[in-house]
């Protein structure tokens, strides 16, 4: 297993891996992803998480993230993994040092497809709110080529394939 290079990165880019595709987002080892236009988030009035549109929000007007509060969000970024190999999501760590958290469960199976990544979000100060809008960059993905191809992809066994929004878990 190694992880991928900046420029094997942009060759399964440029085939499809991740779309949009922007050059910009290259790093020597990950591709950055951005923040969707989406969000799920806590009602007072019933167990479910509502769905929030973040596209009304701006780096000059942001969506505000109060202290303690978890969201739902979605990269803006869509993916269609090879099944030779995986991903890993991680925070970038400028949104850590303003005291957002991700609950670590970004990994990316090989033939996860069709489908923006969900993140679970959550602002760790206590006494200020952080910033989101869409379009901010909020995490990098890692690619690692798989030793082997596994006998039974994501793509046959996913269950959160194909989701084109943020979605809450489905158990």
């Amino acid at each position: 297993m190694s992880v991928l290079a900046d420029w094997q990165i942009a060759e399964l880019c440029l085939a499809g891996m991740v779309i949009p595709y922007d050059p910009e987002m290259l790093n020597p080892a990950s591709i950055d992803v951005r923040l969707g236009d989406t969000l799920l988030i806590e009602s007072a009035e019933r167990p479910e998480m509502v769905r929030y549109p973040l596209s009304q929000h701006t780096m000059e007007n942001p969506y505000l993230l109060v202290p303690s509060q978890f969201v739902l969000g979605q990269t803006l970024e869509s993916f269609n993994v090879p099944d030779n190999l995986n991903g890993q999501f991680i925070l970038k760590s400028s949104r850590a040092r303003e005291g957002l958290e991700h609950l670590l469960a970004g990994y990316i199976d090989p033939g996860f497809h069709g489908s923006v990544l969900t993140l679970e979000l959550k602002n760790a100060r206590q006494l200020h709110a952080i910033p989101l809008w869409p379009g901010m960059r909020i995490g990098q993905i890692v690619f690692t080529q798989m030793s082997e191809v596994p006998s039974l992809s994501y793509r046959q066994t996913g269950r959160y394939n194909n989701d084109p929004t943020v979605m809450e878990s489905k158990g």
